[in-house]
């Protein structure tokens, strides 16, 4: 294996590693979010994430330019409002259709590389995201699917997701990726205290408890800043679609968590559905000869 296929195989596993990350904590966001406001919780949670990274970068304080703080604002700028589209869109349909199409970046991906950079996509790589949109629905879905208000919003957050990873993997290379971090984590952490303040109850006198302390710190931790910053660096050695691939992983994991922890049921049709994802995710590392 040579050193270039070998720095990609160690970006996908870690990025499978995020995906993982990101699943494990969805029940415990869900837990949080039950005392405390959406936004309130996505400001604290980015807030200390944001904190953890100065912490972390201060090393590269030399590297902070314009075109970092713009990056990470256009990166924090997507993140968020996808953040948001979501929330708005759990709240007029089934968060089964929502997390489906959400989902849906696996495949919007491949096509915005396409549409906007003019990038080449792998034939198997294609066939992967393809076959991970049947494993996502299988996964996912328990109801009807159609056109209305949350699932339009949803449509956003899908969209917004995808550019998020197809940026990401640009401006990554580009400028010093801790700092890319920091200010994309600050510029969701502003964000989300402007809607807290504008939209949710409280924001600055919550009712602490130990879900909310838990899934603040852990998901500050593990599903923010680890999460984020090995996206950053590891997308500058592998595909964004390889990355949309990976990250359907999440929901795959969220639910093998919440079966053996949450005891929540998986379907035969789910598992089939789990099954598929992973093998898409695997189909997208062949590279056949004449690519």
């Amino acid at each position: 294996m040579n050193r270039k296929k070998l720095l990609e195989f160690r970006a996908d596993f870690l990025l499978l590693t995020v995906a993982i990350a990101w699943g494990v904590t969805f029940l415990m966001v869900q837990e949080a979010i039950n005392t405390v406001p959406v936004y309130a919780f996505l400001f604290y949670r980015f807030l200390f994430a944001t904190i953890l990274m100065a912490i972390i970068a201060y090393k590269f304080y030399d590297k902070i330019n314009k075109q970092t703080i713009f990056y990470g604002f256009i990166l924090g700028s997507f993140l968020f409002f996808a953040f948001a589209t979501q929330t708005f869109g759990l709240s007029h349909t089934k968060s089964s259709i929502v997390a489906f199409i959400t989902g849906l970046n696996v495949i919007l991906v491949p096509f915005f590389a396409y549409v906007i950079f003019k990038d080449h996509v792998r034939r198997m790589v294609f066939i992967g995201s393809i076959i991970a949109v049947v494993g996502l629905y299988l996964l996912t879905m328990s109801g009807e699917l159609t056109i209305g208000y949350g699932e339009f919003l949803s449509l956003i957050c899908s969209a917004l997701f995808a550019l998020q990873i197809l940026f990401t993997d640009k401006y990554s290379k580009r400028v010093n990726v801790f700092m890319l971090v920091l200010f994309q984590f600050l510029t969701v952490t502003i964000y989300s205290l402007i809607f807290s303040l504008s939209l949710d109850d409280v924001t600055f006198n919550i009712s602490i408890n130990n879900s909310f302390l838990k899934a603040v710190i852990v998901t500050s931790i593990f599903a923010t800043v680890y999460a984020f910053l090995i996206q950053t660096y590891m997308q500058q050695f592998t595909t964004p679609t390889k990355t949309a691939i990976i990250f359907a992983m999440e929901p795959v994991s969220a639910g093998v968590y919440g079966y053996f922890v949450g005891n929540e049921i998986l379907t035969s049709i789910q598992v089939f559905g789990a099954t598929l994802i992973i093998i898409a995710v695997l189909l997208a590392e062949i590279k056949l000869k004449k690519e």
